[in-house]
């Protein structure tokens, strides 16, 4: 494998007539499909921790992608998450890919749903990171609204919204915080016509598709499914995880103790162990 998170060209790809970035190495000669990213609020190709992409590169291809209009993506942001798993959907199939694992954090893992959801094809295996189903609870934290869209994230912002409050919790966020800004050509930041369209995105999200059967929808994914949150989930509260894996049939559920939404970054070697077994079962 000669590429790496931080050498990974970006290139892109046409999907009706719009430019989507993506990035896409690792180890091909394996029988494990590629594994497809969906990322974050307003986040792109370098949210991600390269630990734990060029870890799990190391046993499979992986695919960092931008939806549409998001950071080095052209087009208009999508103002609904069907849209985007749609996107997500037509990217895939585009690169000439008929079956992929997918990856989703927090909205990426909304659009991850969806896209499992509504293209059960192209889906083998699903995990979702510090998400909520459809119609789950709301109630974040009220310091979210203030640091979640603000122009220019800080690193104490990121502290706040991923990581837990401990001290080992915030020098793991420090950690993170060095390994992401690493890349030297990294994408732009997103426009402010990105944050907009994903807010309505995940307020059209919040609404319940049935009141008294709410969480019905989860059981049309039969793929096998990984949950993994932080005990203390400040932006899509932890219940939400429980939900998931109570109403997808084949889910499995991890809380990793102090941490919050982001548990992947705070405990990168644990979750690259996890993740790689349950990818190879």
């Amino acid at each position: 494998m000669s590429d790496t998170h931080l050498t990974a060209a970006t290139r892109f790809v046409e999907v009706n007539g719009d430019q989507f970035a993506y990035r896409r190495w690792g180890h091909t000669e394996t029988d494990q499909p590629p594994l497809f990213f969906l990322q974050h609020f307003r986040g792109g190709m370098d949210h991600w921790d390269p630990f734990m992409t060029d870890g799990l590169a190391a046993g499979r291809e992986v695919i960092l992608f931008n939806g549409r209009g998001v950071a080095s993506s052209a087009g208009a942001p999508r103002t609904r998450i069907e849209d985007m798993a749609d996107d997500a959907a037509a990217v895939i199939r585009t690169l000439g890919i008929h079956k992929v694992d997918v990856l989703g954090f927090s909205l990426g893992g909304f659009q991850a749903q969806d896209l499992t959801r509504r293209h059960p094809d192209l889906v083998r295996k699903l995990m979702l990171l510090g998400t909520g189903p459809r119609g789950g609870n709301p109630e974040s934290d009220p310091g979210v609204l203030e640091a979640a869209p603000r122009p220019v994230p800080t690193l104490d912002d990121f502290l706040f919204l991923f990581f837990g409050r401990s001290e080992g919790a915030k020098q793991a966020g420090h950690e993170f915080w060095e390994r992401r800004h690493q890349r030297v050509d990294q994408d732009p930041p997103s426009s402010p016509a990105v944050i907009q369209a994903q807010i309505e995105a995940n307020m059209y999200y919040l609404a319940k598709l049935d009141p008294k059967a709410p969480f019905a929808h989860l059981r049309e994914i039969q793929q096998p499914t990984f949950i993994l949150n932080g005990v203390n989930d400040v932006m899509i509260p932890t219940i939400n995880s429980w939900h998931m894996a109570q109403n997808i049939p084949n889910a499995q559920l991890f809380i990793y103790p102090d941490a919050g939404h982001a548990a992947q970054f705070q405990y990168p070697e644990r979750f690259l162990k996890h993740a790689v077994q349950f990818l190879g079962e």
